[in-house]
């Protein structure tokens, strides 16, 4: 029963979408091809360039470090795919040394600290943020979540896989804090 109730919440929260005005949204990282956001990336940044355009925010902070081997940042590369959707350079914030997603929230802390922010909209893909929302909440990060609508991950092999990965990382999270 815990388990599914588990699985369940992991569910519950990845298709929250609180729909809060903020100060900010913080993109989590995902893998960049070579200078190309990979389509997971192009999703979550998408999602943000649209509440980004609605004016539900007025910043984005990108996160994402150079990858093993990589010639670009994922947040390098998210920067200027956002510039080319009309994104004003100005609104975009980036941090360049993050590797995971207890990294991505920490620089992404140090961004709205620096710049004044207090609220920030949390996106990435449905099933990370339940543990991406501890991790902020433990960081005392101010979140409201909001999934990315059309996730890369459609068959019900790549959603099982990643649902259950998210299960074991977020109680791997709990254990050692990392």
């Amino acid at each position: 029963m815990y388990i599914g109730g588990q699985l369940w919440d992991i569910h519950r929260v990845g298709h929250l979408d609180l729909k809060r005005e903020a100060d900010c949204v913080i993109v989590l990282g995902a893998a960049a091809w070579h200078d190309k956001p990979s389509p997971v990336l192009r999703e979550r940044l998408n999602h943000a360039i649209h509440l980004h355009q609605n004016g539900a925010v007025r910043s984005l902070v990108l996160t994402g470090g150079y990858g093993k081997g990589a010639d670009f940042a994922e947040s390098e590369v998210g920067l200027e795919y956002c510039v080319k959707q009309g994104v004003p350079r100005d609104a975009i914030h980036a941090e360049l040394e993050s590797l995971n997603t207890l990294d991505n929230l920490k620089e992404a802390k140090v961004i709205m600290a620096e710049k004044g922010f207090e609220h920030a909209v949390l996106v990435s893909d449905p099933w990370h943020l339940k543990r991406a929302r501890r991790m902020a909440c433990d960081l005392d990060l101010e979140v409201y979540v909001s999934a990315t609508p059309s996730s890369r991950f459609r068959s019900l092999g790549a959603k099982s896989k990643f649902l259950f990965g998210e299960f074991a990382l977020y109680h791997w999270y709990l254990i050692t804090g990392k």
